[in-house]
């Protein structure tokens, strides 16, 4: 059963990283790399030694990265398909433990539930940053969007896996404590690109988004009624 739950979560993994690559390279990649002409602009730009203060983007020139075009779509799919793979286990040990889903379509609103636990609710106070934009520190940022998914998974638990009223309302009040808590933001806030760019970019994110986690859901679904279930009923 343990090589039937892992086959499982690869092919469902794999069919959402798919979706996702796809629109990355369409949508989404061609915006960052728009937003790196204007990071590239402003490295190249001899710095002002009077005037006003200006807001510091860092960034580091030896950093490897993919090269443009096939490399870069490469990486982009291994990577995707890693984190699909990943979150793939995360419903599957819900369809196992919890509830399973009664056909494929029922997947999608565990996916659904995926996209506003691990993008949408951390979205709120960590919008998708485009290169070049001032950010508050890497660690706080993290530890804010950690702790705002684990809250919300639990808040949704709450609220839909049982019916008592009390822990319903824990269920909301974990739903909206990190939003009052509120994320860390840069001391000064600047970004190279033009805010119709990153504007651009929020809405390509979260359409992505929300096509891999409906893909996911889907396609773990049937692969675990597929593989994993037809495997236990033999």
């Amino acid at each position: 059963m343990f090589r039937e739950l892992i086959l499982t979560a690869v092919v469902a993994g794999l069919a959402a990283a798919l979706v996702m690559t796809a629109v990355q390279s369409i949508w989404v990649t061609p915006l960052i790399l728009q937003a790196e002409t204007y990071e590239d602009a402003a490295e190249a730009a001899p710095s002002p030694t009077h005037g006003a203060a200006t807001v510091e983007h860092h960034h580091d020139a030896d950093a490897w990265k993919p090269q443009d075009g096939w490399p870069r779509m490469l990486f982009t799919f291994a990577a995707t398909t890693l984190m699909g793979i990943g979150y793939a286990f995360l419903l599957i040990t819900v369809y196992v433990w919890w509830r399973r889903p009664a056909n494929a379509a029922y997947g999608l609103l565990y996916g659904l539930a995926g996209f506003l636990v691990f993008f949408a609710a951390p979205g709120l106070g960590l919008s998708p940053e485009l290169p070049g934009t001032a950010a508050a520190a890497l660690a706080s940022r993290q530890y804010w969007w950690v702790g705002t998914a684990i809250a919300t998974a639990a808040g949704l638990a709450l609220f839909f896996m049982q019916s008592r009223w009390w822990l319903r309302a824990v269920g909301v009040a974990l739903l909206i404590v990190p939003h009052l808590i509120a994320a860390p933001q840069p001391a000064v806030e600047g970004a190279l690109a033009p805010a119709a760019l990153q504007s651009h970019f929020v809405v390509a994110t979260t359409v992505c988004s929300i096509l891999f986690w409906l893909s996911l859901g889907w396609s773990s679904a049937l692969a675990y009624q597929k593989i994993f279930l037809a495997k236990a009923e033999l």
